[in-house]
């Protein structure tokens, strides 16, 4: 039986979902990855006609994306500096904790609001939080906006599977190689200060995949500069093995103390969720950029140096590298983040078909698909490799996806939609509302209702089910936007917005932990019973709206991401300012 058979099957109902999770991964073979020569990048393919099915073999889909960078606080922010060649570089921020790590006349590349980090989202106590690495904290912030971009945090993890029919096959590898926290520890211990952060990376992975069930492998890895590029290349390799469905890979830099300042220093976060092509296609997932290989280790060639530019030159285009020269004039040295922000911005660049200036003055310049011997036009694509100078090396070919399948229409204007938005608390609440409805007044006009069809889908299968919850029917966006503001504003709700706090109990009628119950949900949403899905819902029911729904694409528009409520915790009380 072939994938497509099989989803036919479950459409038809004759296949549950469980039955038709488990035939289509027998139906996708599994190709080990592969590590070219870093100098020659593979070859890449040509760019499919629209009606034929995709080349997936070997390749892996970036499905999700997050980051924050000097001066960048998302990914969207770090666009534009690259776009324009904007330079980062600013005397070190004077308001942090301990004050700033770098000498008068001497500049890096900085993060704002790293002494702040918002505890009680990741179910953790202010304390608690005080005493995790920033690194730490940024990363678990970072990684969760990256699976949440992926629509990752809800329902849909159950279906991604792993060996036996695990459900929630996420691996979690991370790239982390500075301790300043520790070390800034360390010299309150001896002023007689008795509390300590635990020491080393290793349980950040851990805290991840407790926060949201998952069941795949996890590895923190020091590889220095390399950190990151070898994350992405052990998920990659984990999902060639077939150990989990899916995959976090990130890495973090953040400069503390002034052992290791110097002049230039930078700083970043950044993360991606990773697939393997054909498992991203079947489940409709938006594609950010595709990996093609990946590699780590010692080399006995010379790393990439300089500019970004051309290695291969084709008729009419070129293969772009993002070195570590490069990605230092981007965002300073900022150590085991400068792979994640070279990929980042290969995957930019080449999804946006602009070659992004390397320094500030420079103009950015359009990049053109190259073509192969047969004239046709190949995939932009670049490769990223960052050096330890000590002869390690890891390293990624990125190329955008170009294959675009069709996708049906996903509403249509006057359609009413069901928008579900949750969160841990309800000032959470209030301030994803908010966010929510400014997002939806900058898009401005709707045709079609497409927008508002996809971002209500999203939120429903994508997004965790939190305690504190919003459902809202809406026939277009500015009612959308007008009914989140006047909750966001005033607390207002109406009989087309509800609103329900499950902190104190849920489903007090224990539906969810009867196997009915879903048979009688899924009766429900085929017999158009919206009302009767939203009480259960809001009364704490467990709902599976990917599975209600079906497969069906979630590419489009994507709703911003959950609101974090930061405040300022570090090791010393006294220093409460922001930094």
């Amino acid at each position: 039986m072939d994938e497509r058979e099989i989803l036919t099957r479950f459409k038809a109902g004759t296949l549950d979902r469980a039955q038709a999770t488990r035939l289509l991964a027998g139906a996708t073979a599994r190709t080990p990855a592969t590590a070219p020569p870093p100098d020659e990048p593979a070859t890449p393919t040509a760019v499919p006609p629209a009606d034929s099915p995709p080349a997936t073999d070997g390749r892996y889909a970036v499905v999700g994306l997050a980051g924050r960078y000097p001066l960048a606080p998302d990914v969207h922010a770090f666009w534009e500096n690259l776009s324009t060649g904007r330079d980062t570089s600013r005397a070190a921020p004077r308001t942090r904790p301990g004050g700033p790590v770098l000498p008068p006349g001497q500049r890096g590349h900085f993060l704002d609001g790293v002494a702040e980090f918002d505890a009680e989202f990741f179910g953790l106590t202010p304390r608690e939080g005080a005493l995790l690495d920033p690194q730490e904290r940024l990363l678990l912030e970072t990684s969760w906006e990256a699976l949440e971009d992926a629509g990752c945090t809800g329902a849909r993890l159950d279906t991604l599977t792993g060996p036996g029919g695990t459900p929630r096959a996420v691996g979690v590898f991370v790239g982390v190689s500075s301790a300043d926290y520790a070390l800034l520890a360390a010299e309150d211990w001896a002023r007689g200060r008795r509390e300590m952060p635990r020491s080393g990376h290793a349980g950040l992975p851990g805290r991840l995949a407790a926060l949201l069930g998952l069941s795949g492998p996890g590895q923190a890895v020091d590889t220095g500069a390399c950190s990151a590029l070898t994350a992405v290349h052990l998920a990659v390799q984990s999902l060639a093995r077939g150990e989990c469905a899916a995959a976090v890979a990130g890495g973090v830099e953040l400069l503390l103390h002034a052992s290791r300042a110097g002049d230039g220093a930078g700083e970043g976060v950044g993360a991606v969720v990773l697939k393997r092509l054909d498992r991203a296609l079947r489940d409709g997932d938006r594609v950010h950029a595709v990996v093609r290989d990946t590699w780590s280790g010692f080399r006995r060639t010379a790393p990439l140096h300089g500019s970004a530019g051309d290695v291969t030159r084709g008729a009419g285009g070129f293969r772009l590298r993002e070195t570590r020269d490069t990605l230092v004039r981007r965002i300073g040295d900022a150590g085991a983040a400068l792979g994640m922000a070279g990929l980042t911005a290969a995957a930019l660049q080449a999804g946006h078909g602009v070659v992004a200036p390397a320094r500030e003055g420079e103009e950015p310049v359009p990049w053109r698909r190259a073509r192969d011997d047969q004239g046709r036009e190949v995939p932009r694509g670049a490769t990223v490799e960052v050096d330890d100078g000590q002869g390690l090396a890891a390293g990624a070919v990125v190329e955008e996806f170009a294959h675009e399948p069709a996708v049906p229409p996903a509403g249509a204007d006057g359609d009413d939609q069901l928008v579900l938005l949750s969160a841990p608390t309800r000032d959470h609440l209030v301030a994803d509302a908010a966010r929510l409805a400014d997002w939806l007044r900058a898009r401005g006009e709707d045709p079609g209702g497409a927008v508002l069809a996809g971002v209500a889908r999203h939120l429903r299968a994508g997004r965790a089910a939190l305690p504190c919850r919003i459902a809202v029917l809406a026939a277009d966006v500015p009612e959308l936007a007008d009914a989140l503001g006047r909750f966001a504003e005033s607390g207002i709700t109406s009989g087309r917005l509800r609103h329900a706090d499950l902190r104190d109990g849920v489903d007090p009628l224990g539906l969810g932990a009867v196997p009915e119950t879903r048979d009688y949900l899924a009766a429900l949403w085929r017999s158009g019973r919206i009302e009767q899905l939203v009480r259960l819902w809001l009364s704490g029911v467990d709902t599976d709206w990917a599975a209600l729904e079906g497969p069906a694409p979630t590419r489009g528009a994507v709703p911003p991401p959950s609101a974090f409520l930061r405040r300022t915790l570090w090791l010393d009380p006294v220093g409460e300012r922001a930094g």
